[in-house]
């Protein structure tokens, strides 16, 4: 750890040691909450006024520190926490944080557009670095953003704080040089393209439907979109306004077998991944083991009205299929597998996302060649579905 006692400082590099210095991130942490470290450990509870030491031994080290589950509904407590009541807002691990921020790589005299303000520890990051009256940051939850500013001001950092939907920028302080993400995109908004200056950057964590964890993603503002390419992993919370609404299933299942293991889907790297992300980009990808030792597939598509779910028998042989609804959504990922092998297994460094008054794509090797992605008239109708389905 560092002599100066923030310890943080040791997660980032030479461009932001400073700040991390200068930022303690005990400033920005409740005296009770989650900790869950980087390097795969169990997730403990921590208490300043109970065990102080241990409360900033977490801080202090690399864990993201759960600070709010269910949107503030249900309390956070040990018990919430370790029952994995949804997460919604958090400390980022300091490693994650300073990835993100050496990707953004800010200049002199830049603003900055930060998406998710959280605790604030990162609003004030930015501030040191750049100044309060270069950066803004938005809220969604008026709470969360409440505590954000006490914590923010109590450690003298000034960034202007919006409370509002971050899906949509902010743009009465449009055009910005960098915009950064803390919250998970199924695509990233157009909206923050259009509010960055041609040749500014956004950084995001890319959370596509396919399990398997985010993708750090680095785009360049060229005046009528953006591109860029992939980064390396970065899972964390998603945007509200793209979390998944599990719909009932509907429809008398189709059974059938498959010769094909459908572990092959999920367990064959990043790079498969993002190609099932790029085929099929309005279908949810999630396996899993059950305690009988079976191996369960499912998809489901964006619009609640095709399912899929895929099992591999503990003694193997062929997968048994049911599917729902008008698409085979099984043969469509065989499919997106398959054409994955095809152009010989690439990995993910070799994907990039391209964002356009279109839509989300992405590509393979170079930008000119799209190998799917979505419409933002298609986002649109199922954010709606979405919106009915939640009810005011």
């Amino acid at each position: 750890m560092d002599d100066d006692g923030t310890g943080t400082a040791a997660f980032a590099g030479p461009a932001w040691r400073d700040a991390f210095r200068a930022v303690d991130r005990a400033g920005f942490v409740p005296t009770r909450a989650w900790a869950t470290p980087m390097d795969g450990g169990p997730g403990r509870w921590i208490d300043r006024d109970a065990d102080p030491d241990a409360w900033r031994a977490a801080v202090r080290g690399d864990a993201t520190i759960l600070t709010q589950v269910d949107d503030g509904a249900t309390p956070l407590t040990e018990e919430s926490a370790a029952a994995s009541v949804l997460p919604s807002s958090s400390a980022t691990a300091p490693s994650l944080v300073a990835a993100f921020l050496d990707l953004l790589d800010p200049a002199p005299g830049d603003r900055v557009l930060e998406i998710g303000t959280g605790t604030g520890w990162t609003a004030a990051l930015l501030s040191h670095r750049l100044g309060g009256d270069r950066v803004t940051t938005v809220e969604v939850d008026p709470q969360v953003a409440r505590t954000a500013e006490a914590n923010l001001r109590r450690t003298g950092h000034q960034p202007a704080l919006v409370v509002g939907d971050g899906g949509y920028g902010h743009p009465a302080g449009a055009p910005y040089d960098r915009v950064h993400a803390t919250c998970g995109v199924t695509e990233v908004p157009w909206a923050w393209v259009e509010q960055t200056r041609q040749g500014g950057v956004i950084v995001a964590p890319w959370m596509p439907r396919v399990q398997g964890g985010g993708h750090r993603v680095r785009l360049t503002a060229t005046g009528d979109g953006a591109v860029g390419r992939l980064h390396g992993d970065g899972s964390f919370m998603l945007l509200r306004a793209h979390r998944h609404v599990v719909r009932p299933l509907r429809g008398e299942p189709r059974e059938s077998t498959t010769r094909l293991d459908p572990r092959r889907l999920t367990g064959s790297g990043r790079g498969c991944a993002v190609a099932l992300a790029g085929l099929l980009p309005d279908v949810h990808v999630n396996a899993g083991d059950a305690p009988d030792g079976t191996h369960r597939l499912a998809l489901r598509d964006t619009a609640g009205e095709s399912h899929a779910l895929v099992v591999r028998h503990a003694d193997g042989g062929d997968a048994a299929v049911s599917e729902r609804g008008p698409r085979d959504l099984w043969s469509e990922a065989r499919d997106a597998y398959f054409t994955w092998v095809g152009w010989g297994e690439p990995g993910r460094e070799r994907f990039g996302l391209t964002v356009d008054r279109e839509g989300h794509h992405v590509w393979l090797d170079r930008p000119d060649h799209r190998i799917g992605g979505i419409s933002w008239a298609s986002t649109a109708v199922s954010t709606a579905r979405c919106a009915e389905e939640r009810g005011p």
